[in-house]
Protein backbone atom coordinates (compact mmCIF):
# COMPACT_ATOMS: atom_id res chain seq x y z
CA UNK A 1 0.00 0.00 0.00
CA UNK A 2 1.37 3.40 -0.91
CA UNK A 3 1.95 6.42 2.26
CA UNK A 4 -0.22 9.41 1.26
CA UNK A 5 2.24 12.70 1.51
CA UNK A 6 0.64 15.69 2.60
CA UNK A 7 0.49 18.60 0.14
CA UNK A 8 0.45 22.13 1.08
CA UNK A 9 -2.62 22.50 3.16
CA UNK A 10 -5.76 20.29 3.18
CA UNK A 11 -9.11 20.14 1.76
CA UNK A 12 -10.28 22.42 4.04
CA UNK A 13 -7.95 24.73 3.78
CA UNK A 14 -7.97 24.75 0.10
CA UNK A 15 -11.53 25.27 -0.32
CA UNK A 16 -11.16 28.47 2.49
CA UNK A 17 -8.71 29.88 0.43
CA UNK A 18 -10.55 29.34 -2.79
CA UNK A 19 -13.79 30.80 -2.25
CA UNK A 20 -11.81 33.51 -0.03
CA UNK A 21 -13.93 33.02 3.25
CA UNK A 22 -13.21 35.08 5.76
CA UNK A 23 -11.55 32.87 8.96
CA UNK A 24 -13.64 33.65 11.69
CA UNK A 25 -16.25 32.27 9.64
CA UNK A 26 -14.36 29.13 8.41
CA UNK A 27 -12.88 28.43 11.58
CA UNK A 28 -15.21 29.50 14.03
CA UNK A 29 -12.35 31.42 15.45
CA UNK A 30 -13.45 34.00 18.29
CA UNK A 31 -13.89 37.58 16.75
CA UNK A 32 -13.12 40.97 18.89
CA UNK A 33 -13.98 44.34 18.25
CA UNK A 34 -13.34 47.13 20.46
CA UNK A 35 -14.23 50.64 20.32
CA UNK A 36 -12.14 52.54 22.11
CA UNK A 37 -11.65 52.23 25.97
CA UNK A 38 -15.65 51.71 26.39
CA UNK A 39 -16.94 49.03 24.14
CA UNK A 40 -16.37 45.41 23.04
CA UNK A 41 -17.70 43.48 20.66
CA UNK A 42 -17.66 39.67 21.43
CA UNK A 43 -18.41 36.90 18.34
CA UNK A 44 -17.90 33.08 18.32
CA UNK A 45 -17.91 32.46 21.69
CA UNK A 46 -18.95 29.53 23.69
CA UNK A 47 -19.86 30.80 27.22
CA UNK A 48 -19.40 33.45 30.36
CA UNK A 49 -17.17 31.44 32.48
CA UNK A 50 -17.11 34.40 35.37
CA UNK A 51 -18.70 38.03 35.74
CA UNK A 52 -17.82 40.64 38.50
CA UNK A 53 -17.71 44.17 38.18
CA UNK A 54 -13.97 44.38 37.13
CA UNK A 55 -13.54 41.31 35.18
CA UNK A 56 -14.89 39.25 32.98
CA UNK A 57 -13.97 35.77 31.51
CA UNK A 58 -15.04 34.69 28.42
CA UNK A 59 -14.53 30.92 26.75
CA UNK A 60 -14.20 30.67 23.31
CA UNK A 61 -13.60 27.55 20.92
CA UNK A 62 -9.61 27.63 21.01
CA UNK A 63 -9.03 29.99 24.29
CA UNK A 64 -10.67 31.46 27.11
CA UNK A 65 -10.79 35.44 26.85
CA UNK A 66 -10.09 37.66 30.07
CA UNK A 67 -11.46 40.89 30.06
CA UNK A 68 -10.04 43.46 33.06
CA UNK A 69 -11.05 46.85 33.75
CA UNK A 70 -13.84 49.49 35.51
CA UNK A 71 -17.73 49.43 35.72
CA UNK A 72 -18.00 46.19 32.95
CA UNK A 73 -21.31 45.14 32.16
CA UNK A 74 -22.44 42.95 29.46
CA UNK A 75 -25.03 45.16 27.37
CA UNK A 76 -26.28 42.26 25.93
CA UNK A 77 -25.48 38.60 24.77
CA UNK A 78 -27.39 35.98 21.83
CA UNK A 79 -25.47 32.66 21.08
CA UNK A 80 -23.48 34.37 18.53
CA UNK A 81 -22.20 37.38 19.90
CA UNK A 82 -22.24 39.51 23.26
CA UNK A 83 -21.59 43.17 23.75
CA UNK A 84 -19.33 44.70 27.00
CA UNK A 85 -19.44 48.12 27.80
CA UNK A 86 -17.47 49.54 30.88
CA UNK A 87 -13.79 50.82 30.65
CA UNK A 88 -11.72 48.55 29.71
CA UNK A 89 -8.04 48.35 30.75
CA UNK A 90 -6.86 44.93 29.76
CA UNK A 91 -7.33 42.18 26.72
CA UNK A 92 -5.80 39.00 28.12
CA UNK A 93 -5.74 35.38 25.74
CA UNK A 94 -5.59 32.54 28.27
CA UNK A 95 -4.55 29.20 26.83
Amino acid sequence: MRKRTSRSGGIKENMIRAFELPADLAYGSVLLSVTGQNELLIENYRGILEYKENHIRIQAKDCRILIIGKRLQVEYYTNEEMKIKGFIEQIIYEN
